[in-house]
């Protein structure tokens, strides 16, 4: 048996099963995953409709009936059953920075458990999400501390690494919270997200992240399928949004981290910066917008109001899987778009490419959102037309009997 053992080593064939049977975990944490979510879903419907933990159609609303928002639940629970399946003892490393992660996806999950039953102030929420990050920033080390040039910045000291990588968890975090507006988007763009940073992990070897963003992706996929469900349907509300945003957020950092090698490893990326913000373009720009918009116009940024891009495109007509469509449709446009044709532009004229396709998306909104302006006060208008000639028939019905 050793000797057997040996043999394979020398020869390489360990090394190729051993591979062969990563991939086949990835693969079966995706399947497994999907298969609880859609197993348990249903089960997890009927608990908040028994319980009433439900949301209530309000002004910034699309939906018309009370619908169960703990969708989250199944995500967080069968991301972890499908992912803790396998030991993940091949690559310490990797294996013990994923187990630390848990703690604060952990603290997210009943923070967002907390606020989906009982609504939490927006203060005390961003407290704990900070918090949460900092159990990965502090006890992992886990930190951006390469900027691969952008405006002439390469390595960075803690006092800017530390505060930078907690932006950018509470930016995610946020922004997957706020895009989840309508059925489909943030479970679809997450799902985009999650295979892409999961092929990428798994191309690459680092197989503990593959599996877990496989597994992730899995539960998304289990998810749409009752998000846009018309006689099923539950929202993953903010267990969800925050659980997905967390992990976005982990997958987003360990990117930028393992492509800092990309001077000596052909297969890494010296632009993944702008990688990470072209696949996470739909959060990122709509998040941007809203704060903008409701700053110009002397509003809190965090007042919530129906000013965001999926609103605007349910207020010009397309229903929830056309504007959910829509915006997967740029993602996955843009990012085929950018690796098509980024070549050798330096980061820094990037991001300033980026920053011009910001520009235009504020301005296509704009003009969008006075469309539909002006689609709702010829709707108004045709009904008021209607119900004067009724009443005008009305009233000559009455005349013509006097």
């Amino acid at each position: 048996m050793e000797q057997a053992l040996l043999n394979d080593i020398l020869t390489g064939n360990f090394t190729n099963q051993l591979v062969d049977r990563q991939i086949y975990q990835c693969l079966l944490s995706f399947l497994i995953s999907c298969f609880l979510a859609i197993v348990s879903i249903p089960i997890i419907i009927n608990l908040s409709n028994l319980l009433n933990l439900t949301a209530k159609p309000g002004f910034r609303s699309s939906h018309q009936t009370e619908t169960p928002t703990l969708g989250g639940i199944s995500l967080f629970a069968s991301t972890l059953i499908a992912f803790f399946l396998w030991p993940h003892s091949e690559e310490i490393i990797d294996s013990n920075l994923t187990s630390l992660s848990m703690v604060g996806l952990i603290i997210l999950f009943f923070l967002g458990l907390k606020d989906d039953i009982l609504a939490l102030d927006s203060a005390k929420k961003l407290i704990v999400q900070i918090i949460a990050t900092l159990t990965l920033v502090v006890m992992g080390g886990f930190k951006v501390d390469y900027l691969y040039g952008i405006f002439g910045w390469y390595f960075i000291p803690d006092y800017v690494s530390i505060p930078l990588t907690i932006f950018i968890f509470i930016s995610l975090i946020n922004a997957i919270n706020l895009i989840d507006g309508i059925d489909g988007l943030a479970g679809g763009i997450s799902l985009i997200a999650a295979l892409w940073f999961g092929v990428w992990f798994l191309l690459n070897q680092h197989y503990t992240f593959a599996c877990l963003a496989f597994s992730l992706s899995g539960a998304l996929l289990g998810f749409l399928r009752f998000n846009f469900s018309n006689t099923s349907k539950i929202f993953m509300g903010d267990t969800g949004s925050l659980v997905v945003g967390f992990l976005l957020s982990f997958f987003t950092i360990e990117f930028l981290r393992l492509n800092v090698s990309y001077r000596n490893d052909p297969n890494a990326f010296f632009n993944a910066p702008i990688i990470v913000m072209v696949v996470l373009i739909v959060p990122i720009f709509d998040t941007l917008r809203v704060f903008i918009v409701r700053l110009i116009n002397g509003r809190s940024p965090f007042k919530a109001d129906r000013n965001h891009v999926h609103h605007i495109l349910i207020d010009n007509g397309l229903n929830h899987l056309w504007a959910s469509v829509t915006l997967w449709s740029v993602t996955i446009i843009n990012t085929t778009l950018f690796f098509a044709f980024h070549g050798n532009v330096s980061n820094t004229l990037s991001l300033w490419i980026y920053m011009g396709m910001f520009i235009g998306y504020m301005v296509t909104a704009y003009f969008l959102k006075r469309r539909a302006y002006s689609v709702k006060n010829r709707k108004s208008f045709k009904q008021t037309a209607i119900y004067d000639e009724e009443a005008q028939s009305f009233t000559k019905k009455i005349l013509k009997n006097l």
